[in-house]
């Protein structure tokens, strides 16, 4: 069958969807979770409180098949330039190859480069962590890392994730180009013993450089000269790296085949590894290829990264959810959904397909989220009571890392398992009017249910699980986008708002020129310029 007749016949699944309440599936099958859930990799994702059914399953297997994805995915892996509109490849999986096969750039093995800089990167890490590289007041207590998209939220989602295993100095990070920013992270440190890493694969980031520049003002007011010896930098840029006054030594690079968003693997990881050291960074590293592993060789039917990338397609293109909720039950992946946002909604926030022509239907859904249990103090009003209907997405550890507060983790897990239950089954009049005395009260106590979840459990959140979650999620990203039939590996969203802030800049600092420009921004110019007198 042609992927149009599948996606005729999945239209047909999902109108009978909208028809039965998702509690009824398990009424007409007992085994219903065991045959929507999946255990592998050392987690377990359970989809089973979702509409789809044993026929809108096998459809949308068939959907995976018709539209290449195993194709498109051996593809990746194999280092083809499946990125078409910058003519890249797309090999983070390459960064975090424990086996050190070889992978294929243009007829050249990657992998000895790959390892080399991982080499160096280590060793700076021992001498940071040791103190053998030090500063002008002694070891380094404080890292500042300035970056931005990719080179920011990663590590600093992966180091907030992470802080159980952190042994190293402490880590701050700067991103926003608003100067509160960098002020407030500098203003808290001793510059004799901090540490600023950069990353910026060119050097020209124009917030990453401005927040840089900033830095370095801070650390030669103190420190004079001496103060080149507090900078290392991630960037390919050598040259503008040593106009900067970085030492060439302390400049780790990374390959045009890693898309920022998809970056903490590589160099753009050194934070993390400063805070957790190399031997753990090499476990996170070694968790993500797991997952690559069971990516690349499970059945479609078996294969977590497809079956959750299903879920989504369900939930997108046939029952018309506009977004998807990230609701980890684990308050130090905080950064997780913000970290998610940026992977989906930068990768699959397209509107045209690779030949250029318009995408046939809706692509990648909003993103956001928040931890729990927070978050069940702030939208889950909107989640069970609101008109939309979101799909959510739990996150939770068996255990935690504080034996000690053991009844803190069991009731963070009864509040994960009471949410995606309450989701599911709802309250309707009846009993909504047994919980009160006024019947006027009993429709604003109305759950109407049948609103969908799915749940990743795993064991604890240690740097190998952490590595395993985020490759998970990639590649979920990919089975959507290969189905879709985008690109998801380039950004071109991102540039034009790029190039006119560059054009408003000398209209903003010198309050003239508004006339060329429309009507609101040449009165939002004019108003800004007035009270900045």
């Amino acid at each position: 069958m042609e992927a149009d007749a599948i996606w005729t016949a999945l239209a047909g699944a999902g109108v009978a969807a909208r028809g039965r309440r998702i509690v009824s599936l398990f009424e007409a099958d007992p085994d219903r979770f065991a045959g929507f859930s999946l255990r592998a990799t050392g987690m377990l994702l359970d989809f089973s409180k979702t509409s789809i059914d044993a026929e809108a399953l096998a459809l949308l297997l068939r959907l995976a098949e018709a539209t290449g994805v195993a194709a498109k995915r051996d593809a990746m892996l194999a280092g083809a330039a499946i990125n078409a509109t910058e003519g890249r490849a797309v090999l983070h999986t390459a960064l975090r190859n424990r086996a050190n096969t070889p992978v294929l750039v243009g007829g050249v093995d990657v992998m000895p480069e790959v390892n080399a800089v991982l080499a160096r990167m280590e060793a700076f890490a021992r001498g940071v962590r040791d103190g053998s590289i030090a500063g002008a007041g002694g070891p380094f207590t404080d890292v500042v890392n300035i970056g931005i998209g990719g080179s920011d939220l990663g590590p600093a989602m992966a180091t907030q994730a992470l802080a159980p295993y952190a042994d190293g100095p402490r880590l701050h990070y700067v991103s926003n180009v608003d100067g509160a920013h960098v002020h407030d992270t500098l203003a808290r440190l001793d510059p004799r013993t901090t540490l600023v890493v950069v990353a910026s694969k060119t050097f020209t980031t124009i917030e990453t450089m401005t927040n840089a520049r900033t830095a370095q003002a801070w650390l030669r007011g103190a420190l004079g000269q001496g103060a080149d010896a507090h900078f290392a930098a991630v960037s390919t840029a050598l040259d503008r790296t040593a106009a900067f006054g970085v030492d060439p030594e302390r400049v780790f690079g990374f390959w045009d085949w890693v898309g920022g968003r998809y970056s903490v693997w590589s160099a753009v990881g050194l934070p993390l590894m400063l805070a957790i050291g190399p031997e753990r960074f090499s476990q996170f590293l070694g968790g993500a290829h797991v997952m690559d592993r069971h990516f690349a060789t499970a059945p479609l039917a078996e294969n977590m990264p497809v079956l959750l990338g299903l879920v989504g397609v369900w939930h997108r293109n046939l029952m018309g959810y506009p977004s998807r909720a990230i609701l980890p039950y684990d308050q130090r992946l905080g950064r997780l959904p913000a970290y998610l946002q940026q992977l989906d909604m930068e990768s699959n926030g397209k509107g045209v397909t690779l030949d250029g022509s318009p995408v046939a239907r809706a692509s990648g859904p909003v993103v956001w989220g928040e931890p729990g249990t927070n978050g069940q103090h702030a939208f889950y009003q909107l989640i069970h009571q609101g008109t939309d209907v979101v799909p959510c997405e739990f996150l939770v550890a068996a255990n935690g890392h504080e034996p000690e507060l053991r009844h803190h983790h069991e009731l963070l897990l009864a509040n994960c398992l009471a949410q995606s239950e309450a989701l599911m089954l709802g309250r309707d009049l009846a009993a909504a009017e047994r919980t009160v005395k006024d019947p006027a009260l009993a429709p604003h106590k109305v759950f109407k249910g049948d609103r969908p979840s799915t749940t990743l459990v795993y064991p604890r959140l240690d740097p190998a699980t952490l590595g395993r979650i985020i490759a998970l999620y990639e590649h979920r990203v990919f089975v959507e986008g290969a189905i879709w039939g985008i690109n998801s590996f380039d950004q071109w969203g991102v540039e034009l708002g790029k190039e006119l802030a560059t054009a408003l800049l000398p209209l903003v600092q010198s309050g003239m020129g508004f006339e060329a420009k429309d009507g609101s921004t040449a009165g939002l110019l004019a108003a800004i310029t007035e009270l900045r007198r």
